[in-house]
């Protein structure tokens, strides 16, 4: 009982975050934060962009979205897995395992600070 209403909880909070991300633009919008490293530095972060790009999702622009941070299309789907990952984390241990790997941890770690570097060094 407890797991069903943490799911129906979790999908009314993403309904209702998807509904206001796709009914408001957040470059147009002061309702949405902006990035304090960008701010306070002038170098995006590697989450910048990201929620003009889940915006540009939201309304079917994949293009658009990969222009506004790329990482999040890589992100998305893992994201997936680790939420699969943590389904299964009593009923498949191994597979878990597998999932949240140390290896598999530092790859994105590295994938991330690739990103971070690459975005500004070429203002991607």
């Amino acid at each position: 009982m407890r797991r069903v209403l943490v799911v129906l909880v979790v999908l009314s909070v993403l309904l209702v975050g998807g509904a206001i991300y796709f009914a408001l633009d957040p470059a147009q919008h002061e309702f949405f934060p902006r990035c304090v490293f960008l701010n306070l530095t002038g170098y995006k972060c590697p989450g910048c962009g990201s929620q003009r790009a889940l915006h540009a999702l939201l309304h079917g622009d994949v293009v658009g979205a990969f222009k506004f941070n790329a990482m999040l299309l890589v992100a998305i789907p893992w994201l997936a897995v680790c939420i699969y990952g943590e389904a299964i984390r009593t009923s498949n241990p191994a597979r878990y395992a597998r999932i949240n790997s140390p290896r598999l941890i530092m790859l994105l770690l590295v994938a991330i600070l690739a990103w971070w570097l690459l975005r500004n060094i070429f203002s991607l």
